[in-house]
């Protein structure tokens, strides 16, 4: 068996393709795919990061993250890994979290205790 799901952790295509175009192209592809995966992967960690701080109150740590969140996800938007509209509603509801959590801090409000 090939494909996807032959190997969960290796994607290496079958060339099935005859001409010498098409073998190319499935070449092209599977580079596009692993670079389009390194992208989203970089977003995804990143995302994390901000919100393990944020989770654990460090404002000014998360506002520089959050910036460098918004370049990195207008980068990967304009490569096409993802949509602009997509990147742009990633970036409001990162937005929207971090001036809650912003505004939580300004009142007084303790960060909200880890469940056990």
């Amino acid at each position: 068996m090939c494909g996807p799901r032959s190997d969960p952790f290796s994607w290496k295509p079958c060339i099935m393709a005859n001409t010498a175009s098409a073998k190319k192209n499935v070449r092209q592809t599977a580079t596009r795919r692993a670079r389009n995966r390194w992208r989203m992967d970089r977003v995804r960690t990143s995302v994390k990061d901000l919100l393990d701080t944020m989770h654990n109150g460090k404002v000014e740590d998360a506002q520089a993250k959050i910036t460098a969140i918004y370049k990195l996800l207008d980068q990967v938007a304009s490569t096409k890994t993802i949509h602009r509209n997509t990147a742009s509603r990633y970036k409001s509801r990162l937005t929207i979290r971090f001036n809650a959590m912003k505004a939580g801090k300004a009142s007084g409000a303790a960060a909200p205790a880890a469940k056990a």
